[in-house]
């Protein structure tokens, strides 16, 4: 009997022709570790095409009962299909990797050696990243925000291809709130985190899932669920322009009694009034954005629902 088990979560959206094959791919590795038994839970975020139904053929071609299928009623987003797949996950260890391909499945055990080695969380880290550049900027947005705004180590690479202890995922899944963001709540976890170098391989089909808008969307949540620093930095722009606002004003002052005839600068005026008004706007919108969700969440908004699995009608 295998002494530990490891499951496998992966979000799927239009992953229909790339599934099966990282299924298999992980089937491959876990033939070659011993002492470990495995899962799979693959979760539908709503993707448009056929890739509910794929995942329903590959579970219903298995005897073993490894793989588990989760239909999301809608799309709600990555990190929300992540937690219903970290929910339904009861292994020992827990990995998670993308529905592309472009994640490693076969370097895996990498990830468990460092567990094994004593971390609680192991990020696979890419030297040769085969994203597009509109992604690698997007990443590289992300760990900058991760970084000001939720304390990531600066050398700590994260990535969506990571193992986490047992005892990680039970503490990320008692997270209820509507905006799950799993670096923050990996942070707020452990700090015992360690980097993995894996090899980052090329979409071969398709398009990444990830626009502008979602991005945007990922950044905000981000600092606006685990961090208060963004109304901190308003307070302290604030203030600032006040004291710079008051220092004018009494060189204005001193300046009309100097030089009398020197004409008051509307154009020069209008300009700090709209900037000012400008920065006012951008600050409540954050105090807003804050307030909203607090209030989405008191409302209970879920983080995901299930509609169906494929286990719901064995």
């Amino acid at each position: 009997m295998a002494d530990k088990k490891i499951s496998f979560v992966i979000p799927c959206y239009r992953s229909s022709k790339t599934i099966g094959g990282v299924i298999n791919e992980i089937d491959e590795t876990m033939k070659g570790m011993a002492g470990y038994d495995y899962d799979i839970t693959l979760i539908n975020d709503g993707s448009p095409d056929d890739t509910w139904d794929t995942l329903q053929k590959i579970a219903a071609g298995r005897d073993d009962n490894r793989v588990l299928g989760i239909n999301l009623a809608k799309n709600f987003g990555q990190h929300a299909a992540l937690m219903a797949g970290l929910n339904a996950a009861d292994g020992d260890y827990v990995i998670c990797l993308d529905d592309d391909g472009q994640t490693p499945a076969n370097e895996a055990d990498k990830l468990i050696a460092a567990l094994e080695a004593g971390a609680d969380v192991a990020y696979a880290r890419y030297s040769h990243k085969k994203h597009n550049l509109f992604r690698n900027f997007g990443t590289a947005m992300n760990e900058w925000m991760a970084g000001a705004m939720l304390g990531k180590p600066k050398e700590l690479y994260v990535s969506s291809y990571f193992a986490a202890r047992r005892f990680v995922v039970d503490e990320m899944i008692k997270y209820t709130s509507s905006y799950p963001y799993v670096i923050g709540l990996v942070l707020r976890t452990t700090r015992n985190i360690v980097n993995v170098d894996v090899t980052h391989r090329a979409r071969e089909v398709g398009t990444s899932g990830y626009t502008f808008s979602k991005l945007m969307a990922l950044w905000i949540n981000g600092f606006t669920a685990f961090s208060v620093k963004p109304l901190r930095i308003a307070t302290a722009t604030g203030t600032l322009f006040a004291i710079l606002g008051f220092i004018y004003g009494i060189y204005t002052i001193i300046k009309k009694f100097v030089l009398p005839d020197v004409p008051v600068g509307f154009s020069a005026l209008m300009s700090a009034v709209i900037f000012i008004g400008g920065m006012l706007m951008l600050m409540l919108g954050m105090i807003g954005e804050y307030l909203g969700r607090l209030y989405i969440s008191q409302n209970n908004n879920p983080q995901f629902v299930i509609r169906e699995t494929t286990r719901d009608e064995k």
